[in-house]
């Protein structure tokens, strides 16, 4: 059941819903230690960033959304183009509303020069039916990348 969700993920981050089901933002990821927001909505769904981070300056990101073509399936993902982020992450939290979240996976380390992606362990976050959230205490502090799919809880008749 897992390996179908993470079809469905890498099926709907691959581009495949056209142009009006989709939507790329860039954003900054500041430090300094206050806790700051970006969001994103599409249709009935929406995707919000909260993290808390320390160290460096500013970094640019990017949040991506979609959703089927039977509006059944949303995808957020929220990442550091340029692959590892230097900032501490102190805390982060990812929301979704419109569903439930089906599947999702956090990285300490995106595939950018020839890396691979390197996911955190499933002990440093966990998830629930509409947020994705570090475990304190047990979170490395460090986030390059968060993958979200959300199944619609409306029934279309």
């Amino acid at each position: 059941m897992a390996a179908s969700w993470l079809f469905a993920a890498v099926f709907l981050l691959a581009g495949v819903y056209g142009h009006e089901t989709a939507n790329t933002e860039e954003f900054d990821v500041r430090p300094g230690g206050l806790e700051h927001s970006f969001s994103l909505s599409l249709g009935d769904y929406s995707c919000t960033f909260t993290y808390v981070a320390q160290g460096g300056t500013n970094e640019k990101w990017k949040m991506s959304v979609g959703v089927s073509e039977d509006n059944q399936l949303f995808s957020c993902s929220i990442w550091r183009p340029q692959g590892s982020s230097y900032l501490f992450f102190m805390q982060f939290k990812a929301t979704v509303t419109g569903g439930k979240i089906e599947f999702s996976e956090a990285y300490s380390q995106t595939s950018a020069d020839g890396l691979r992606d390197v996911p955190l362990k499933k002990s440093e976050y966990e998830i629930s039916e509409t947020a994705v959230s570090n475990i304190p205490g047990a979170f490395s502090s460090t986030l390059s990348k968060l993958v979200l799919v959300v199944r619609s809880t409306h029934d279309e008749l």
